[in-house]
């Protein structure tokens, strides 16, 4: 028996395509982590539910139905190009009006 249950995890995603693609990503980022243990590397997230499980993707599943992972989305490619134009022509009207919108200038003014 699959715990925790599918219906429940599907509430928490909009498809089952979308609940398996994210519960294979975290279950390769959570075996990743435990490989990499005794190294001392440190730049994997660990686990983020006890779990009795020993399989990262069962773990994974647990962190889906704890609401500790949730999915991302991604902007489609046309809406990018529309956010891009956006702040292409904020900065180019704040440059226009002498206004510095990078941090190096602000400190250099305060000095």
């Amino acid at each position: 028996m699959i715990h925790p249950h599918i219906e429940g995890l599907l509430d928490r995603v909009d498809s089952k395509f979308s609940l398996v693609t994210l519960a294979s990503y975290r279950a390769r980022q959570i075996n990743s982590y435990f490989n990499q243990l005794g190294e001392g590397l440190g730049h994997m997230i660990p686990p983020q539910v006890s779990s009795v499980a020993r399989k990262p993707l069962s773990i994974a599943f647990e962190e889906i139905a704890a609401d500790k992972i949730v999915k991302i989305e991604r902007l489609p490619f046309d809406e990018l190009d529309e956010l891009e134009a956006e702040a292409a022509a904020i900065f180019g009207e704040a440059s226009e009006n002498g206004i510095a919108l990078d941090d190096e200038s602000s400190d250099s003014d305060a000095e």
